[in-house]
């Protein structure tokens, strides 16, 4: 599982940042990327990247602006003369279909997959499947606006062959339906329980990845205990006032959330064109006084989410 980021500009394109846009990378977990939110020119950022768009089977949009939707239409498109041919599911406020589909419509654009629609009318559980769970809750932005946790389910202990073979229990087939915790019954008769020779379980990783907000108690639920937030920094230290008025946050806002919900890496993005260069390493330098494992991030930044060791992640 990795974070890749095609986009970390709020607003408009700028030369150093384009629009909003984050890959989260699930090749090893399920040979698929999932899209949060796809600013203008998406795709030809990920020319710039390993990424392939028929991998892209997912793309969660947090909200309706522009600069966080005008790529979606080219995006699609593309998709389909890349070898794209397998469905794709839009999961966001409602209005995002009216978009897509007024768009490929007056276009006369065809596409040669099935594309699927989420519309979201409220909050809780938007998908899941046998290795990862997805929760959306509002945020607090001029239109509606979602925040997103990504929580992948915990992994089956290691096989202990040690033990197995301590119990003269001969190796072979018979290991992998152990290793899947199934019961079988051995050649002299014992009946053997894979699970009482399992090791404790690995701990799936949590990401929550939220859309332009102030602060709101949601933010926080979503981002309990996560290994990674990326959350956005619109404004900077001492400007808590404007980023309220704009419905956006500050740098040490996030960094104070961050805290709070006990995250393990906290990566800012949005950040507005005024920050560049030496301003936007202060953007970091302050939000780090407050939690230090703390990132700004540039376009084409990427970050494993490793694993570790850790107690049941709240489940939102």
């Amino acid at each position: 599982m990795e974070i890749e980021f095609l986009g970390t500009g709020a607003g408009s394109p700028g030369k150093f940042r384009n629009v909003t846009s984050t890959a989260l990378r699930l090749l090893d977990e399920r040979n698929s990327v999932w899209l949060f939110d796809v600013g203008e020119a998406t795709q030809h950022q990920i020319l710039r990247t390993t990424l392939k768009p028929r991998k892209i089977d997912k793309i969660f949009i947090t909200h309706l602006h522009g600069d966080h939707i005008f790529g979606l239409p080219g995006l699609l498109s593309s998709r389909s003369f890349q070898g794209g041919n397998s469905p794709l599911t839009i999961y966001g406020p409602k209005g995002i279909r009216d978009f897509v589909e007024v768009s490929l419509r007056v276009t006369g654009t065809k596409l040669a997959y099935k594309l699927h629609y989420q519309e979201l009318t409220g909050e809780g559980l938007v998908f899941e499947d046998d290795k990862f769970q997805v929760f959306a809750r509002y945020l607090d932005h001029r239109i509606t606006c979602y925040g997103y946790r990504i929580v992948e389910k915990d992994h089956p202990g290691e096989l202990m062959v040690a033990r197995l073979q301590a119990d003269q229990i001969p190796s072979g087939p018979l290991y992998g339906q152990l290793k899947a915790g199934k019961t079988v019954t051995l050649p002299d008769g014992r009946i053997i329980n894979g699970q009482d020779y399992l090791g404790p379980a690995q701990p799936g990783r949590v990401v929550a990845i939220l859309g332009d907000t102030r602060q709101t108690p949601n933010a926080e639920k979503l981002a309990q205990d996560a290994d990674v937030l990326v959350h956005e920094s619109t404004f900077a230290k001492g400007e808590g006032k404007l980023a309220h008025a704009y419905y956006h946050s500050t740098n040490i806002q996030a960094a104070e959330l961050a805290k709070r919900a006990h995250v393990k890496l906290l990566l800012l993005n949005h950040i507005s064109a005024r920050y560049t260069g030496k301003m936007a390493a202060e953007l970091q330098h302050q939000a780090r006084d407050v939690f230090k494992n703390t990132r700004v991030v540039k376009d084409f930044d990427e970050f494993p989410v490793a694993f570790h060791k850790k107690t049941e992640a709240s489940r939102v």
